[in-house]
């Protein structure tokens, strides 16, 4: 009998786990607006991307993984690298938070100064944030579509 409610209890909670994993990624805005306003929001003017993808530390940053043909690359920045500077501010205690404030003020040149650690080595990169191209939006449209929405085609044509 005890085996029979273990069953029913796990098979429960495999469901509702299911339904909620289904409504987090439910976006309420109609799909032809998102697309709308995600183009508007990337290609606004001064809109510009690194093309890193950061992750915090306990304490301060670190480079998880870098876009492929990004500023980032061509910086060579590399997976692992930590964040210890970044425009002469340190980052050494950083929060995700305090990177996206440094990017955004960093927007109008686009130009980073970057000390990172790796390896144990200080190595100081210059970098540009790049705006994103035609390409690059059209794939976080879709990517956004197919995650959010459930739309698996390409973006709609303008």
């Amino acid at each position: 009998m005890r085996l029979r409610n273990l069953q029913v209890l796990v098979a429960v909670i495999f469901i509702v786990a299911v339904a909620h994993a289904d409504e987090r990624q439910k976006c309420t805005t109609p799909p032809a607006e998102c697309e709308r306003i995600i183009r508007q929001m990337l290609s606004s003017a001064g809109r510009r991307y690194l093309g890193v993808q950061i992750v915090e530390l306990n304490p301060g940053l670190a480079i998880k993984s870098i876009v492929e043909d990004s500023p980032a690359e061509r910086a060579e920045l590399h997976a692992g690298d930590r964040l210890m500077a970044v425009n002469g501010k340190s980052t050494k205690d950083a929060t995700l938070v305090d990177f996206k404030q440094i990017l955004a003020e960093a927007s109008k040149t686009g130009r980073l100064y970057i000390i990172v650690n790796r390896h144990g080595i200080l190595k100081p990169i210059e970098a540009r944030m790049d705006p994103f191209t035609e390409a690059q939006i059209d794939k976080i449209v879709a990517q956004h579509l197919a995650d959010a929405h459930g739309i698996g085609a390409a973006p709609a044509q303008r």
